[in-house]
């Protein structure tokens, strides 16, 4: 099952941003169950809603109201699964940022790489960071 990250839900919707014909096809694609089930988490959920809805971020912002539709419209598809921290996260996430020594960014990184594994997910993110998770499955799938 794979775990979408917030910045290809924001690449989608962010017509300014680069690749985002590519991401909007692929989050279409994928939240709509073309490679079966998809994982979702309330924390890449808000932090979509932060950053779109940010005009010191995004040239074009979104309002409140359509970006909490999206998320709602996303929650309601039948592929998509809403996934949260479990009994062993806390452990997993502990082991992650001992192994990576992570700090500042990375901690939240470590949150998302932990939710992954406890879940046994792969992490769909364009953030580069996460190639440093031991044990994390993750893929790029905007780069060529």
């Amino acid at each position: 099952m794979i775990f979408i990250d917030a910045n290809l839900l924001i690449y989608a919707v962010n017509a300014d941003a680069p690749l985002h014909l590519q991401a909007k096809t692929w989050v279409q694609e994928t939240l709509n169950g073309h490679r079966g089930p998809v994982a979702l988490s309330w924390f890449s959920l808000v932090a979509f809603v932060r950053i779109i809805t940010n005009s010191r971020i995004i040239v074009a912002p979104r309002s409140l109201d359509e970006a909490l539709q999206l998320v709602n419209a996303w929650l309601t598809l039948p592929a998509v699964r809403l996934i949260e921290p479990g009994t062993g996260h806390a452990h997993h996430f502990e082991a992650i940022c001992h192994a990576t020594k992570a700090h500042g960014n990375l901690v939240t990184d470590a949150h998302l790489a932990a939710l992954a594994i406890e879940h046994d997910l792969e992490l769909a993110s364009c953030d580069t960071d996460f190639a440093k998770f031991p044990g994390l499955r993750w893929i790029n799938p905007l780069q060529p």
